[in-house]
């Protein structure tokens, strides 16, 4: 299985202390050596990195990790292949248009009978089930919605549906963002802290790092982490539910959708 890393922040905020974490179990403490990906949105723009080789030993990896680059959104994954070869097209996260924003996506699990999926405006570029599966759900809310929706909630209640469609057919853990908004959904794997005043210090799990987050922020920041195993052992985490489909913005759940069955 792979592994998903997100953040959703009220101030652009780096990602370095939890991706130096994250990035260790891309074949250090983790099996997950077939590719790494993390894509920031900032400014108004979208900068996005991909590499097909374990994210442990990648200088790619290191320079995000040196390089503290300032994000409201950041989506993050390491890859354990399953379905198809290890390749650059096949490394998440994959993107896409959708009302002239790019839509970002991570998918952590595997697929069964993904193949009879229809696609519509949207195709995969590589063989994954993780990609096809990205392209039926764009293309499904693009149907649905054809300009964006002037009421958010009937985009998030769609969105829930077509990912409990998909937890039908295996494990479906996402992460997925237009920019303004992160959208987690649980299947089996997720785990979420938020980060507030007054901050404290957090210790890596996978790394021999420590951090007062009280000195590198501001009373106000308000900073979300959501990811596949908790990254550090001295804080609280929370596990989110299957089925569950949680809104993040600006830091802060802004919707919650559960389960039916």
């Amino acid at each position: 299985m792979c592994e998903l890393l997100g953040m959703s922040a009220n101030v652009p905020t780096d990602i370095c202390f939890s991706f130096a974490g994250f990035l260790h179990r891309g074949g250090g403490t983790g099996p997950h050596r077939d590719g790494w990906g993390i894509a920031f949105y900032e400014e108004g723009g979208y900068r996005e990195f991909r590499d097909p080789h374990p994210s442990v030993d990648s200088p790619i990896a290191r320079l995000i990790c040196d390089y503290p680059i300032k994000s409201n959104v950041v989506i993050s994954h390491i890859r354990q292949a399953n379905v198809g070869e290890v390749t650059l097209a096949n490394t998440h996260p994959f993107t896409r248009e959708m009302w002239g924003r790019p839509w970002c996506y991570a998918h952590n699990g595997q697929l069964n009978d993904w193949e009879p999926l229809p696609l519509g405006f949207y195709t995969p570029v590589g063989s994954t089930d993780s990609e096809h599966a990205f392209c039926w759900l764009m293309s499904e809310l693009r149907r649905a919605f054809p300009t964006p929706p002037g009421e958010q909630a009937p985009l998030w209640q769609r969105l829930h549906g077509l990912c409990e469609r998909l937890r039908t057919l295996g494990v479906f853990n996402l992460l997925l963002s237009d920019g303004t908004y992160l959208y987690t959904y649980c299947s089996t794997k997720l785990a979420h802290i938020t980060r507030a005043a007054p901050f404290g210090e957090a210790e890596l799990s996978d790394a021999e790092l420590t951090v007062n987050f009280a000195e590198h922020t501001t009373p106000n920041d308000i900073v979300s982490v959501i990811a596949t195993e908790p990254l550090t052992h001295n804080e609280q985490w929370y596990r989110m539910q299957p089925g569950e489909l949680l809104v993040w913005r600006d830091g802060c759940i802004q919707a919650r959708y559960s389960s039916r069955a």
